[in-house]
């Protein structure tokens, strides 16, 4: 009997997933733990292991389908048992051919009950799908556009399969936007529906990550009354004693030391003051968190993630830069679980790695508050009274939710913070 290979249950709130990527084809040999596809949830991607040798024997979830968890996504059979992919699966499952129905204009004869054939031409009929691996909604939706030949279609799915992203992109490619199918044909999702000209641009499909990202962030805007509060800040002592440990910090630890743990430090000893910035909001219910779960925003190729330093309050420094040096790297090779993205309770955006003199970041629900962190530049200022000096300096930003937190909280929160990076008297880096 073939090994059932099933959609993973990704955490006790995961539901679904979108199958999203495989790694082998129907034929492939396949070892145990070895990558066999990758899934999108609203938590994580993960790629998902093969739970035993054998060979890849047919793939019943194709790329961009989301079903649910331990849904049979594939079999695998031993390389004894191993058979070709079976080609009358498609067949089989493939929807009857619906006659045209004889046109209603008056000049249009109607066809007499002895001869069918008129009828039959008007729909030809879709390639065999023994010959052009596609699903029945790729082949509605050729129907439907008068495409009679899917071989034409370069398939990106699994076993050159013809995917929906591909049909539509050809339909686009062709002849600009296509036509919208009726409510009645039962795929009013399949083909796009705005009458964006589609001449002198690329068009691709929006991924499950950017998809969940841009429902996240319209979620918190239409939920937190969203205030802004900016500080700058002196980091010249936290850039000297850096410059001075990070080369023993690095030949001890094997690891190199950022700035993100003396930021990080410096909110955890403020929100453990300023308790309120460090809540959640569930209705009319405010949640005070006893912990302080700092999540740290990583920028990945197309787009984010922001896993989190669970009990950052009990963490020293060189604890901190172990947990952010360890989720970074898990969350860029899709190795975080979905515990790891969830429960945070304060996050942290350091819009300043790549330049940027400060962002204004929006809430990252259900929390009330997040800190964009800009980029530490020297810069002019006035010291001692009437003196200039050069100093390392950074502007910190505040979003913070003005349900929960006022304006007069949020700058003593950010005045705390502020104390903590210029007033920092421990250069042990304990």
């Amino acid at each position: 009997m073939p090994t059932e290979v099933k959609m993973p249950q990704m955490g006790e709130s995961i539901a679904e997933g979108t199958l999203t990527r495989w790694f082998k084809k129907p034929g492939d040999t396949v070892e145990r733990d070895e990558p066999l596809f990758e899934i999108s949830t609203d938590k994580v991607d993960a790629e998902i292991p093969a739970p035993a040798d054998g060979v890849l024997q047919e793939i019943l979830i194709e790329e961009g389908m989301t079903v649910e968890v331990n849904t049979v996504v594939a079999l695998l059979a031993s390389s004894q048992d191993a058979a070709p992919p079976p080609e009358k699966k498609a067949k089989e499952t493939e929807e009857p051919e619906a006659p045209a129905a004889p046109s209603s204009a008056p000049s249009d004869p109607a066809p007499t009950p002895a001869s069918p054939e008129p009828i039959v031409a008007a729909a030809p009929p879709v390639e065999d799908a023994s010959k052009v691996r596609s699903s029945p909604l790729v082949r509605r939706i050729a129907r439907e556009n008068g495409i009679t030949d899917l071989s034409v279609i370069a398939g990106s799915g699994a076993g050159g399969r013809v995917t929906k992203r591909d049909i539509v992109a050809y339909i686009e490619g062709k002849s600009g936007p296509p036509a919208v199918p009726s409510p009645a044909s039962g795929a009013v999702d399949a083909l796009p529906t705005i009458g964006i000209s589609r001449e002198g641009v690329d068009v691709e499909q929006m991924s499950v990550m950017r998809k969940k990202i841009a429902e996240h962030m319209i979620h918190s805007r239409n939920t937190s009354a969203h205030v802004n509060s900016v500080f700058e800040v002196d980091m010249s002592r936290i850039v000297e004693i850096r410059e001075s440990n990070k080369k023993d910090f690095e030949e001890q630890n094997g690891l190199k030391l950022t700035f993100m743990p003396f930021f990080i430090k410096a909110c955890v000893d403020a929100l453990r003051k300023f308790p309120y910035v460090n809540a959640s909001l569930d209705g009319d219910q405010i949640i005070l968190h006893r912990s302080v779960n700092i999540g740290i925003a990583v920028a990945l190729e197309n787009g984010l993630i922001v896993p989190v330093v669970r009990n950052a309050e009990e963490k020293n420094l060189l604890g901190l830069q172990k947990s952010v040096t360890d989720l970074a790297n898990r969350s860029r090779s899709k190795g975080l679980l979905p515990d790891e993205v969830a429960g945070g309770t304060f996050t942290i955006t350091n819009p300043g790695q790549f330049g940027g003199l400060f962002g204004i970041p929006i809430i990252n629900q259900p929390q009330v508050a997040i800190l964009g962190i800009g980029g530490i530049e020297k810069r002019p200022v006035v010291v001692n009274g009437d003196s200039i000096a050069i100093r390392d300096m950074v502007y910190m930003c505040l979003s913070y939710d003005h349900r929960l937190v006022d304006g007069a909280l949020a700058d003593q929160f950010m005045a705390q913070v502020k104390l903590n990076l210029e007033k920092w008297d421990d250069t042990t880096l304990s």
